[in-house]
């Protein structure tokens, strides 16, 4: 049965309550509604086209249909679409572990599977505090965030963040943290210094407050919703320092930043560093299903092995999924056959040749890039650094004209993000560039 337009429209509004989204707003525009894609192209109802611009919210690889991860779904589907991974195994999920092991930095050897970004977090968090438990450090129970952190949207991922928009409604939901500085280099006053300095204040929560802290988290190299802010390098080494000098867990949460966004597998490996705990989501299955894992040390996993009190009590209905995971091994392949990981590396040094012209437009005051994760900051003021006030809604309208020219883009706040599926061609990428550029001088020269 087809459906007008209009008829999907007036059920959308009516049934559907979309993720970060004001319905109020959303009620008074015209939907986009999908209906299909193809490699980087996405087709709404009306024969409309568009370009991924941020791979359907950073996580598809190799676009849309692509033949070997159908076939591998497909293939799957012949024997079995799901069975508990409670109290026994299947053969995707031990085979797509093994692999997740091999590519990831060395040591982290143990693998426990969930469903998306925010439950790999939330798996984090509990391990750490259940991990000083046994080791016979109790009050080892608080955590370090980074201000301005975000790590998905259930009650434990919301309190290791610090996003006010979007955490302060559920304050007294939440248990503290102590938040350090990320080192947002335009707008620190510390200028040259401000990696030193972050590090200095962060060092000096540690040092005050070691014996109650379980862990430190951060996401590597990009900070994702606040912005696309990126790490200078080495910032990371240095994080892993201070968490052994202080005997404090260093939890890596790579959900939106690893597999190859960044340049690497995964951003760790940009400063050699092995977390104790990473947590991964979002491109693993190269964009087609819900599946995350949280890799652990063997440091970690040693210490809930005992009587059945020491079980870790966590777990979801479609962990270790056989359809996911196995999407997830031919995603995997795809990245080793076509040697995806280099080949984006090279095409982020493309993309940020081009963006050098962006610098020269009179309202963009800052463009950060690692890989193929982009962030351009819009500004009312280039010299003063003046942020356009929110009501303006600055990001969002040059959106809304991106998508009219025919790529889809999301902001954050004053900050248009663009992240292209890393498969994208050359050809591609300039065609996506010359709209984003176009977009953001319509709006903010035109």
């Amino acid at each position: 049965m087809e459906y007008s337009y209009e008829t999907l429209a007036e059920k959308d509004k009516r049934y559907v309550w979309h993720p970060f989204t004001q319905m109020k707003e959303y009620g008074e525009e015209d939907p986009v509604i999908i209906v299909s894609g193809s490699g980087r192209k996405l087709r709404d109802v009306k024969g409309n086209e568009y370009w991924d611009g941020v791979s359907s919210i950073w996580l598809n690889v190799h676009g849309h249909r692509v033949a070997e991860l159908d076939q591998a779904i497909e293939q799957q589907l012949k024997q079995i679409a799901h069975s508990t991974l409670l109290g026994m195994s299947n053969v995707p999920a031990i085979l797509l572990a093994e692999q997740l092991v091999e590519i990831s930095p060395p040591g982290l050897n143990k693998v426990f599977y969930s469903d998306n970004g925010a439950t790999s977090v939330e798996i984090a968090v509990k391990m750490a505090f259940q991990y000083w438990q046994h080791r016979g450090k109790p009050a080892k129970t608080k955590f370090v965030t980074m201000q301005e952190a975000y790590h998905g949207d259930t009650i434990g991922a919301v309190s290791v963040g610090a996003i006010d928009l979007y955490h302060k409604a559920y304050s007294s939901l939440l248990f503290g943290a102590f938040k350090a500085p990320y080192p947002y280099r335009y707008r620190s006053p510390h200028g040259e210094r401000c990696a030193e300095m972050c590090l200095a204040e962060t060092e000096a929560i540690l040092q005050k407050h070691a014996e109650q802290i379980a862990a430190l988290i951060v996401e590597p190299v990009v900070q994702g919703a606040s912005g696309i802010i990126v790490m200078p390098k080495g910032y990371m080494r240095s994080l892993r320092e201070l968490c052994d000098r202080y005997n404090v867990l260093l939890i890596a949460d790579e959900v939106a930043v690893g597999f190859g966004r960044t340049g690497k597998m995964f951003a760790c490996e940009h400063d050699g560093v092995t977390p104790d705990l990473m947590t991964v989501a979002k491109g693993i299955t190269g964009g087609y299903l819900p599946l995350a894992a949280t890799l652990a040390t063997d440091q970690i996993y040693d210490a809930f092995l005992g009587d059945y009190k020491q079980t870790f009590f966590h777990g979801h209905s479609y962990t270790g999924n056989q359809l996911a995971c196995a999407v997830a091994l031919a995603n995997l392949r795809l990245f080793k056959e076509q040697d995806l990981v280099c080949q984006t590396a090279e095409k982020a040094k493309y993309v940020s040749k081009r963006l050098a012209a962006l610098h020269q437009r009179l309202h963009v005051g800052d463009v950060r890039q690692a890989g193929l994760m982009i962030g351009i900051e819009l500004v009312k003021d280039k010299a003063s650094k003046q942020e356009f006030p929110s009501e303006e809604r600055m990001g969002a309208q040059v959106c809304r004209r991106s998508r009219g020219l025919g790529m889809l883009l999301r902001p954050l706040g004053n900050v248009v993000v663009f992240m292209p599926p890393l498969s994208s061609t050359y050809e591609e990428l300039e065609d996506m560039l010359r709209i984003l550029e176009q977009a953001i001088a319509d709006v903010t020269e035109g």
